[in-house]
């Protein structure tokens, strides 16, 4: 018959006393009265979820009447260019999908951009006819590239992941639709920003997590150690936010949104900073509970002080890759401004603290400081919540290769 090796003769194979083990970390079990503290320490939040969701919920008679996107007499189609813009005229020959031949004005920005062939959204402006043309550029038709883009983006996901990228991309659909339906009516509506904030990064880790790596305790493990995280990250948000100053006026959406609805721009700008951290939170969670429990297979005699330690090595290496990841992510996205700040002739410390490069800094230190403080936190709960270290002769699952034993 076939018996399993005890763990010291599964230690003793390994002449590094090691033992090795594959798979997911289905061998390791969880007792009920780990699983049941785990679960007692996460139900407040998700009642507090479940309470903020119903008291912050968006009334539809507070909601500010949306604004037309076309102005009146304006419509928007589709054309063609026929040839570049005339630089004199700053015209470009079109053609609109049904065959009829136009000239379109070209703004300045823009006349570098048109070649022969280029698919443009165009707004059919009467008022505009003193320009040469009623037809006016606004952007480019981008439906198409797009459509293709994002489906090599789902292609090169399910292809590499397989069936965890298909629920991931499920996920995203989910907190999409949390974020769509829920938080930007709930701020418009006048709702206050942070609690907006934490109940969507609330909903939002619940629907990823379960959905993309299923119902597990290594899972809802990760979701603790994220909604602390969440936590830290607001504190620190709201402190940076009144300490600094932030005015979060900086965008010319901004401005729009203070002038037309009222809204608080420096709340809007500490609700964004906690929506930023779930991302890089939940990567960095997810890993460190998997840490510990691949640790644990590998290593049944360790002690969970030995796991933490063993699990903040890894925790550390991702600090510094995620924290650089933050910061270049940041810096790509202001390239603009970084380019104008290099002209302009200024005192260093009057340029790093205006409000436009200041909002940027605050976005790449608090979603540094969740980060790096979420990573011994979910470490540390995951620690407690693996079972403790095997005896000597404790049976091992999956640690080494069957031994055959002739029966008697």
């Amino acid at each position: 018959m076939i018996a399993r090796p005890t763990a010291r003769e599964a230690r003793d194979s390994d002449p590094h006393g090691h033992v090795h083990g594959h798979g997911h970390g289905a061998s390791v079990r969880v007792d009920r009265r780990s699983a049941l503290a785990l679960w007692l320490a996460l139900a407040p939040m998700l009642l507090a979820t479940v309470v903020g969701l119903v008291l912050l919920w968006p009334n539809a008679a507070e909601l500010p009447e949306r604004m037309p996107y076309f102005a009146e007499g304006a419509g928007s189609t589709h054309a063609t260019a026929s040839a570049a813009p005339d630089a004199e005229t700053a015209l470009v020959p079109a053609r609109l999908d049904d065959g009829t031949a136009i000239e379109v004005v070209v703004p300045p920005e823009a006349m570098g951009q048109i070649g022969d062939g280029d698919r443009l959204r165009v707004f059919d402006v009467p008022e505009a006819a003193g320009y040469g043309s009623s037809y006016v550029f606004v952007d480019f038709a981008r439906e198409l590239p797009l459509a293709l883009l994002a489906l090599v983006f789902v292609g090169v996901v399910v292809a590499v992941a397989r069936w965890r990228g298909l629920a991931a991309l499920a996920g995203l659909a989910g907190a999409f639709v949390a974020i769509v339906g829920f938080a930007l009516p709930a701020l418009l509506s006048g709702q206050p920003a942070l609690p907006v904030a934490l109940v969507t990064a609330s909903v939002v880790m619940c629907i990823v997590l379960y959905v993309a790596h299923g119902f597990s305790t290594r899972t809802t493990t990760a979701l603790l150690g994220t909604l602390i995280g969440l936590a830290i990250t607001a504190a620190v948000a709201w402190a940076a936010t009144s300490g600094v100053r932030i005015m979060g006026t900086s965008s010319e959406e901004s401005q729009l949104l203070f002038q037309q609805f009222g809204l608080d721009l420096s709340d809007v700008f500490m609700c964004g900073l906690v929506l930023a951290g779930m991302g890089v939170l939940n990567d960095v969670t997810i890993t460190q509970a998997s840490a510990v429990w691949e640790l644990r297979e590998v290593a049944p005699r360790a002690s969970r002080r030995e796991l933490f330690r063993r699990a903040m090595r890894i925790g550390r290496d991702h600090i510094a890759s995620t924290v650089y990841t933050i910061a270049f992510a940041y810096v790509g996205a202001a390239l603009p401004l970084l380019l104008v700040m290099w002209l302009t002739i200024a005192p260093f410390d009057l340029q790093l603290t205006t409000g436009e490069v200041v909002e940027e800094i605050v976005r790449t230190l608090v979603g540094s400081i969740g980060l790096v403080l979420a990573i011994p936190v979910t470490t540390a709960i995951a620690a407690l919540v693996v079972p403790g270290a095997a005896d000597a002769d404790a049976p091992v699952e999956a640690a080494a290769t069957p031994r055959l034993v002739a029966s008697p």
